[in-house]
């Protein structure tokens, strides 16, 4: 009997993975499907550099704002509710987006999906949190950090292939067989949803939060068209700042605020989202770059582009797990100091291409040094920071880490403009990837300074 249980245990253990890591990859695929697509995406419905941004940031806008919310809604509702919730909206998002008739439509079927994002993300890994304890967990954190940026990185290869043999709309609906997938599982996993019944929804947090990033990130993509001068351009900014500040106030006196400021106080909390701030700002950055440059650049089709970062990709997939099981013997200090670091000299090398476009020389050895970096540093990350609060909290602290990686990638992608002075030419991918590598190496050297390993790690 007690054999029987422990083996009904391991397979609801392994059912909640299999969900946490298929919920989650529906979201960063998505999130990074797109930049192979955008430029099919321009000469379809125009726009340029800056419609090419807010197909991209229109996404993360909501996604970064409400998964604070998220983790509220999946204290009221319970995890797996919302988690289904998220399913059905994303795809009914994707379906929209497929069927766009301009930018403007399709930017606001982009928020629209990234609302149904950010109910995904944090109850997955919540799942994870609150199933499996000691090592186990680290293990399992690996193995869905694994996964689920394998995700982010496997994204532009399959939408490259469907923009060039099919279309760039037909991107938006690859996700849908992992949505059907996942929404089958949750009907046959016998797994008790937790609510609280104290908690509540944050709004007003919500709406200074989103009004914020959105005032902000419309100034930042604009003021390439209008001008830093332009009253249409500074107003909202300020109306941004002012929101953002309101927001933390309102984190200060909420009885239950969408981020407890008070998480900040435990030193790998805050030096891990610290560190997040930077490596994820790279990322999207880098990802956006990379994805539209080697296309409109160098003149690659869609689909070698997105082949582009397929070393990275088999990397993650082959070592996240076990770097995930070291972090969680030795502690994540290591790892979060050299991976950073290791990805800033990856990202170096794009110093070398040039006019005379050479990709086995030039963007290769970049691309396996970004994947090493990547892989090193990802698990360790996730696992200091959530490993850092405790587990009744885990909700909240991974809709935390998840908002600040989303924000970072969102803020980083709407200073493209001015780091590119407005266009992605060999040049502005240069100073690009000046800038990606700094991101890099500062957030190397925060995990150095500021991450301690737990007594138990030696």
């Amino acid at each position: 009997m007690d054999e029987s249980m422990t083996d009904a245990a391991a397979r609801s253990q392994r059912l909640v993975l299999l969900i946490a890591i298929l919920a989650s990859f529906v979201s960063f695929l998505d999130g990074t499907v797109v930049n192979v697509a955008l430029p099919a995406i321009q000469r379809e419905l125009g726009g340029g550099l800056v419609t090419q941004q807010w197909v991209v940031d229109g996404y993360l806008i909501t996604l970064g704002a409400l998964i604070l919310v998220a983790g509220s809604l999946s204290d009221v509702f319970g995890r797996i509710v919302v988690l289904r919730a998220g399913l059905i909206g994303f795809a009914a998002a994707s379906l929209a987006i497929a069927a766009a008739p301009d930018p403007l439509f399709l930017v606001v079927a982009r928020g629209v999906q990234g609302i149904a994002g950010a109910l995904l993300v944090p109850s997955s890994l919540a799942l994870i949190t609150s199933t499996f304890r000691g090592p186990a967990q680290a293990r399992a954190i690996g193995t869905w950090t694994g996964a689920t940026t394998a995700a982010m990185l496997v994204g532009p290869v399959l939408g490259g292939v469907f923009v060039d043999l099919v279309s760039w709309r037909l991107v938006f609906l690859i996700n849908v067989l992992p949505i059907a997938a996942t929404l089958w599982l949750l009907t046959i996993l016998h797994h008790r949803d937790q609510r609280d019944p104290a908690a509540t929804v944050d709004w007003i947090g919500a709406v200074l939060c989103t009004a914020g990033l959105g005032g902000t990130v419309f100034a930042l993509i604009e003021q390439e068209r209008l001008g830093w001068s332009s009253p249409a351009i500074w107003g909202p900014l300020a109306g941004g700042i002012l929101c953002l500040a309101g927001f933390v106030m309102r984190q200060r006196v909420a009885a239950s605020p969408m981020m407890p400021l008070g998480l900040f106080r435990v030193r790998n909390f805050s030096a891990g989202n610290l560190a997040t701030w930077f490596v994820y700002g790279a990322l999207g950055l880098n990802g956006l770059v990379l994805g539209v440059y080697l296309q409109q650049g160098a003149g690659l089709p869609a689909t070698l582009a997105g082949l582009a970062s397929l070393p990275s990709t088999v990397i993650m997939i082959l070592f996240s797990s076990r770097v995930g099981t070291w972090a969680g013997k030795i502690g994540p200090r290591l790892f979060m100091t050299v991976g950073p670091l290791i990805m800033a000299v990856g990202v170096a090398l794009l110093l070398t291409v040039s006019d005379d476009f050479n990709y086995w020389t030039q963007v290769l050895p970049s691309v396996v040094l970004f994947g090493i970096g990547l892989t090193i540093t990802v698990a360790p990350l996730t696992s200091a920071i959530l490993g850092s609060i405790d587990p009744a909290r885990s909700g909240i602290a991974s809709a935390v880490n998840n908002a600040v990686a989303r924000v970072a990638g969102l803020i980083a992608v709407a200073t493209l403009g001015v780091i590119a002075g407005g266009a992605l030419n060999l040049d502005g991918f240069h100073r690009s990837a000046i800038v990606t590598a700094v991101l890099l190496a500062v957030g190397g050297v925060i995990s150095f300074l500021g991450i301690r390993n737990p007594p138990a790690a030696s």
